[in-house]
């Protein structure tokens, strides 16, 4: 039997060969990019020195965690990083679709595809440009903001000082960078209702709010639920490019700035602290591997052709 189950196997590779062979170079990358560098975790567990390296350093259980834990600095984080993408998911999803929604009833098909395009943008522009365009609008001695605020007989407002003002700063960097990439899903999705039903709406009298109410919400709600769930599995991710260089090291803002990410980089690059930055890492990879799993299962609840496993 065995013998027979693997000439089977034999068989398939030698049918299969082309497909296995332009398969390769994919499974070769994720291999070395992927699951190699996962070794690492170990660092996590020990106390990481330049003499001893990754695999001669001596073993301290889990006091990189401890100190995690004990410097306070876990629950403000943890809990940033959580806040930001609810308020982030919750925001961008609400926006992206009334954009879709905008873009549908344009009847300009010129201006459509030059507003579509024209939203696009700021998802190809690199988060250090970003990082650059909010310090010369936001910059105490020179912003474009405190010009205008002196220009009228105000005060110039210290904003990389005020930490209560860069929750809404970020939304709205995140929001505008992601609202091309993300109504474009949303309106495929409206693309694809049928005309018909429009007509139909129309002919019985419906204005253009209520065939957006009771039309076009309702039908596309399915591609809403979906991409809504899939996002919460990367709630515990902070976008460390967009967070990095918009704050930046500003120590004052970090009560409300700090996330997972930027915790770690700084445990590595400023304290040269391979342990805890590597057991912050993998703190949250396993957040991110339960919530994945969790959001996965209530996507299963939903409809479970799009499910992961």
């Amino acid at each position: 039997m065995q013998t027979k189950g693997l000439k089977g196997f034999i068989k398939k590779l030698r049918k299969y060969r082309s497909y296995l062979l332009m398969l390769l170079p994919a499974v070769i990358y994720t291999l070395v990019f992927s699951y190699y560098p996962m070794t690492g975790v170990i660092l996590a567990f020990k106390k990481y020195t330049y003499a001893g390296g990754i695999w001669g350093s001596a073993w301290n259980g889990i006091e990189n965690f401890k100190f995690f834990f004990k410097s306070g600095q876990a629950g403000i984080v943890t809990r940033n990083t959580v806040l930001y993408n609810i308020l982030f998911i919750v925001v961008g999803t609400i926006v992206q679709i009334a954009v879709a929604i905008f873009l549908t009833e344009i009847r300009n098909k010129h201006f459509r595809k030059f507003s579509q395009s024209f939203m696009f943008l700021p998802y190809f522009i690199s988060w250090v440009i970003v990082g650059v365009m909010a310090f010369n609008i936001f910059s105490s001695d020179y912003g474009f903001l405190n010009n205008i605020i002196t220009s009228f007989g105000g005060k110039k407002i210290s904003f990389y000082s005020k930490p209560q003002v860069w929750p809404g700063i970020l939304l709205f960097f995140n929001v505008w960078k992601g609202i091309g990439y993300g109504s474009i899903l949303y309106l495929a999705a409206i693309m694809g209702i049928d005309t018909s039903i429009y007509e139909s709406a129309s002919i019985d009298g419906a204005n253009v709010f209520q065939r957006i109410f009771h039309v076009t919400i309702p039908m596309i709600m399915p591609t809403v639920v979906i991409l809504f769930l899939m996002s919460i599995g990367g709630i515990f991710r902070g976008n460390f490019d967009m967070f990095y260089n918009l704050v930046g090291s500003n120590g004052l803002l970090y009560e409300y700035t700090d996330v997972i990410d930027t915790l770690a980089f700084r445990a590595l690059i400023s304290s040269n602290d391979f342990g805890m930055s590597s057991a912050i890492g993998l703190f949250q990879s396993v957040l991110c591997f339960i919530t994945v799993i969790i959001a996965n299962k209530l996507v299963g609840l939903y409809d479970r052709d799009y499910t992961l496993l």
